[in-house]
C-alpha cells in the first residue's frame, strides 16, 4: 500500500480537519476588537473574465458594483459575458428569473473611474503588469474618496511598489480572487508591512460575505496559493521530459484525488496564459537552474488546448474529454534527447512525490518566513481554491498524516538528485529529526492575540 493510499477512517478526519482548517483561517493576529470599514459599494477595474466574475461575487452577495474599463467594446463584452453566466444559472435552475433581473440591476458598467469615486472599495483586475498596476493605482489615488480600500488581484506580484504609487500606502491591500470568480471559494487576502489593521479585517470579513474562504498571507512571490502551485507545476513538466507522458502524470494525480491532472487543466485553461511573460522572464533566468519551456513551445505550435483542439492531449470536434496525442507524445520523446536527457521508466510514487513534496517543503518555507500564518492555512487555501482533493485534508496535512520524517527523507533525496530547486526548507528538517508534526508545531507557537 502506497503512502499516499487512504483508508476510509482517513478521509473521515480529513473531512474533519478540512473544516477546522476553514474555521481557523478566520483567525487572525489582529486584536479581536479590530473594527471594519463600512463596504457598501464595490468599483471593479477591468472588464474581462476575472473582473467580471469577481461583480458577480460582489452582486450574489447584494453589493452594488461598478464595472469600469477603458474601452468601450471591451466594457460591453465583459456585461454581455455577465448576463450569459446569469442566463446558465437560469437555464440549470440554479436561479430564476427575478433574482438574474436584481443581480443584474446591481452591476452598473462605465468607462470613467470617476463615476465610482462614491466607492469604499476598488479592486483591480487589469492585467499581471506591474507599470500598469502602478499607473492605475495613481489615477485610484486621485479619484477614490479618503477612506477607500484600493485592492489588487494580482496572483504574485509584490504589492509594495503598487502601494508606493500612492500616497495613502495604509489604503492598499491584496485580494487575490479565483477564476471563475463568482464561482471559486477562496480569496487570499495579502497585506504589506504598512496596510492598515481595519483594511485587513474588512477583507478578511469580506470572504465569508462573498461565500469564500478567506486566507491572509503575507507579500511574497506568488503569496501562498501560487507559491506552492509552482512547484507542482515546474516537476510535472520536468517529468515529463525524464520520461514520463502527459497522461501518466495525470493518471497519478487524479488516483491520487485531484478532478484533473495538471496537463487536462493547463488544456482547459488554455496553453497560452501567461505566455507573454514566461516568455519574458526567460532572459532573466537564473542559468545554473534547470528550466522547462516545453509548454511555450505548444504554444507556438499552436496547441493551445481544448480551444484549438491540439495541446497535451488532442480532442475530438465538440468534446472536452481528452486524448492521447501520437504527435505529441513524439515531440517530448524528441525534446527529451535534443536536451541530452536519457528517458527512463517512472513509476506512480517517483510522479507523486515529485509533485506533491515540493509543495509540502515550499509550505515549510512560508511558514518560517510568516507568509502564512499557520499550517492548516495553506491546507485551508489549497482544498478551497486549488483543486487539493479534501480526502487527502490538504499538503501540509497529509505530510504530517505520512509523516515528516518520511518526506523530509525524501527532500533530501530529491535534493541530492535534482539539485537546487529542492533545497529542504530548515523547518521540515527540524520537524523530521524531533519527530514533531506541522500541527505540533503550530500548537507550540504563542497563541493568537
Amino acid at each position: 500500500m502506497s503512502v499516499f493510499d487512504l483508508t476510509e477512517a482517513d478521509r473521515a478526519r480529513a473531512a474533519a480537519y478540512v473544516d477546522f482548517a476553514r474555521a481557523e483561517a478566520a483567525r487572525t493576529d489582529l486584536p479581536p476588537d479590530t473594527p471594519t470599514r463600512p463596504l457598501r459599494r464595490a468599483a471593479l477595474i477591468g472588464a474581462g473574465t476575472m473582473g467580471g466574475g469577481i461583480a458577480m461575487a460582489f452582486a450574489n452577495a447584494g453589493i452594488p458594483v461598478t464595472l469600469i474599463d477603458t474601452d468601450a467594446a471591451g466594457l460591453e463584452r465583459g456585461l454581455a459575458r455577465v448576463r450569459d453566466q446569469y442566463a446558465q444559472s437560469v437555464q440549470r435552475g440554479r436561479l430564476d428569473d427575478a433574482g438574474m433581473a436584481a443581480r443584474l440591476a446591481l452591476i452598473r458598467g462605465t468607462l470613467a473611474l470617476a463615476d465610482a469615486a462614491d466607492a469604499d472599495l476598488f479592486v483591480e483586475a487589469v492585467f499581471e503588469d506591474l507599470p500598469l498596476k502602478q499607473a492605475l493605482f495613481r489615477q485610484l489615488d486621485a479619484v477614490a474618496r479618503p477612506g477607500a480600500i484600493l485592492a489588487t488581484n494580482t496572483s504574485g506580484l509584490d504589492i509594495d511598489p503598487i502601494a508606493d504609487a500612492t500616497a495613502r500606502p495604509q489604503d492598499v491591500v491584496g485580494a487575490h480572487f479565483f477564476s471563475p470568480a463568482h464561482v471559486m471559494k477562496l480569496l487570499e487576502v495579502v497585506r504589506t508591512g504598512r496596510t492598515a489593521p481595519d483594511v485587513i479585517a474588512t477583507l478578511m470579513a469580506l470572504g465569508p460575505r462573498l461565500g469564500k474562504v478567506a486566507v491572509l498571507a503575507r507579500v511574497y512571490p506568488g503569496f501562498i496559493g501560487n507559491a506552492l502551485f509552482r512547484q507542482t507545476n515546474r516537476e510535472a513538466h520536468f517529468l515529463v521530459e525524464d520520461g514520463a507522458l502527459p497522461h501518466e502524470v495525470d493518471a497519478a494525480l487524479t488516483r491520487f484525488g485531484y478532478a484533473m491532472g495538471i496537463f487536462a487543466v493547463h488544456d482547459m485553461a488554455g496553453n497560452d496564459v501567461g505566455y507573454p511573460t514566461r516568455k519574458a522572464q526567460m532572459a532573466t533566468r537564473d542559468p545554473q537552474r534547470r528550466w522547462n519551456d516545453l509548454i511555450l513551445k505548444l504554444v507556438e505550435m499552436g496547441r493551445l488546448g481544448q480551444k484549438s483542439g491540439r495541446g497535451w492531449y488532442r480532442y475530438e470536434p465538440g468534446s472536452r474529454t481528452p486524448q492521447r496525442d501520437p504527435e505529441l507524445e513524439a515531440f517530448v520523446i524528441a525534446e527529451s534527447a535534443r536536451l541530452g536527457i536519457e528517458r527512463r521508466a517512472l513509476g506512480e510514487q517517483e510522479i507523486l512525490e515529485r509533485c506533491l513534496y515540493g509543495m509540502v517543503n515550499e509550505g515549510a518555507r512560508l511558514l518560517e518566513r510568516g507568509v502564512a500564518q499557520r499550517p492548516s492555512d495553506i491546507d485551508a487555501v489549497y482544498v478551497a481554491g486549488y483543486g487539493f482533493p479534501a480526502a487527502q485534508g490538504g499538503p501540509m496535512y497529509m505530510a504530517d498524516r505520512i509523516g515528516l520524517a518520511t518526506v523530509g527523507a525524501a527532500v533530501e533525496r530529491l535534493h541530492a538528485q535534482h539539485g537546487v530547486w529542492w533545497e529542504p526548507a530548515p523547518l521540515l528538517l527540524q520537524l523530521a529529526r524531533e519527530g514533531r508534526s506541522f500541527a505540533q508545531w503550530q500548537a507550540g507557537r504563542a497563541p493568537d492575540r
